[in-house]
């Protein structure tokens, strides 16, 4: 199965191409680097392109989307690639890994993709004022609300990626946080969401 069928016909072929370099790249550094698990790159463009793809239909594309613990770029630098002929969005990416930091600058690189990386603990980065927060696979969501305390932006949206346990994450959140939150079904897991949540504060 292509790319093309898996990612469906109103992909531009752009993207598609872009997303076909960056696969690639990561089949060819992941055995040094270990960015995704081995056992996942089967089936790489569901489980990790589509399944990143699917957030950057949940926000508005302009203004400056954020991507936290990056790693092996997802879902961050999928939306880069597919923001990437949109002049009024722009991504940063945290990694404070250097290895993976390097990878995610050689697919911008080689994608042609404008997008920054900073190799630099989230903890210790300037505040980011970001219009759209992302996390996936990185922290449980009571951590991820403090760290989009300190880079989001006062109107942003944060979008993190939950599997089948979200509302025990959600009720172990809430005991310190007060937050309205969306669970967007995920397109690629049924048991998954996409946990969309606006403004917020210390509970």
């Amino acid at each position: 199965m292509n790319a093309s069928t898996v990612l469906g016909a109103d992909v531009p072929r752009e993207t598609i191409e872009r997303l076909e370099v960056y696969a690639e790249l990561l089949r060819r550094w992941n055995p040094k680097i270990n960015l995704v698990s081995p056992s996942t790159l089967v089936d790489l463009w569901t489980r990790h392109i589509t399944d990143s793809l699917q957030l950057s239909a949940l926000a508005k594309a302009e203004g400056h989307w954020v991507d936290l613990g990056s790693g092996g770029g997802f879902p961050g630098l999928v939306i880069a690639i597919a923001n990437a002929d949109r002049t009024a969005s722009t991504t940063t990416l945290v990694e404070s890994d250097q290895r993976k930091a390097t990878f995610l600058r050689t697919v911008i690189r080689e994608t042609g993709v404008s997008a920054d990386v900073i190799a630099q603990r989230i903890e210790t980065v300037q505040p980011l004022s970001a219009d759209v927060l992302t996390a996936r696979a990185l922290a449980p969501l009571d951590v991820l609300l403090s760290f989009a305390e300190r880079h989001r932006a006062v109107d942003g949206t944060c979008l993190f990626p939950k599997g089948e346990t979200w509302t025990q994450e959600v009720a172990a959140a809430e005991v310190n946080w007060r937050f309205r939150y969306e669970a967007v079904p995920s397109k690629t897991n049924a048991a998954s969401v996409i946990l969309k949540i606006g403004e917020f504060s210390r509970g």
